[in-house]
């Protein structure tokens, strides 16, 4: 059986290593490459099928990250059953924020499977966590949600969801200053500008200024981003003022 299976299956040594590196991070066997391939197609290449819908990760995307949520709500549903809702709620965007999910895709070097037409140094961070959760609606697309289920616990739930520490973990250190300026009624201002420099790739920096003193910058691709590393910097130069009030 085995021997006629290999003649009926027949693939290209590209197809072949595609398939033989999938194997490797899935932890079983992919069925359906065609499936996986469209999970690693940026839309600048603007491939569409016969009707003319695209085919590229977005909708796999979506799908990928409905059923992240869903995996990781039920599990969190069975191991914190004194968690009400805005607890659990609070858990599971710990684990699938966007940075959690960049630092999987990142790990996973899944970036060396994207086809494209624009050069992967031109992509931002995302992308990583993009092509993270089309591969998991690419999982279930082929082999459905067991096999879903079973990729999610092995490279999400086993190596990094530790309730404890969960609880711990600060997910916006923005958000963490702000509420300690309003509750001391401080003043403060994210000064952002553009900083691109002599970089073909556009920057923002910032100057986070509390009290009319300069207290912490930060410098990154997107604005959201340069203001989080200014108030990281900022939490740790008044952890210990700021950790009075939490």
């Amino acid at each position: 059986m085995g021997f006629i299976r290999k003649i009926l299956i027949t693939r290209s040594k590209k197809d072949e290593l595609f398939y033989r590196e999938l194997k490797s991070i899935l932890g079983f066997r992919p069925v359906n490459l065609n499936i996986y391939k469209k999970a690693f197609t940026h839309r600048s290449v603007k491939n569409t099928d016969k009707a003319g819908n695209p085919q590229n990760y977005e909708r796999l995307e979506f799908l990928g990250d409905a059923l992240l949520g869903a995996i990781i709500a039920s599990y969190l549903f069975k191991k914190a059953p004194s968690g009400n809702e805005g607890y659990l709620t609070q858990m599971r965007s710990k684990i699938v924020s966007r940075e959690h999910l960049n630092e999987l895709g990142r790990d996973l070097n899944l970036i060396k499977f994207v086809t494209s037409n624009i050069a992967k140094s031109k992509f931002g961070e995302n992308i990583n966590g993009n092509v993270f959760e089309a591969l998991i609606g690419a999982i279930y697309s082929d082999l459905g949600y067991a096999y879903c289920n079973k990729f999610v616990y092995k490279q999400v739930i086993k190596p990094h969801v530790d309730i404890p520490k969960l609880e711990g973990k600060i997910t916006s250190y923005k958000s963490l200053f702000i509420e300690w300026c309003q509750k001391e009624k401080k003043e403060f201002i994210f000064d952002v500008y553009d900083d691109t420099g002599n970089s073909s790739i556009r920057y923002f920096s910032v100057k986070l200024i509390l009290e009319d003193k300069i207290i912490s910058k930060g410098r990154a691709t997107s604005k959201k981003k340069a203001e989080e590393i200014a108030a990281k910097r900022a939490y740790y130069a008044f952890q210990n003022e700021i950790s009075k009030n939490k």
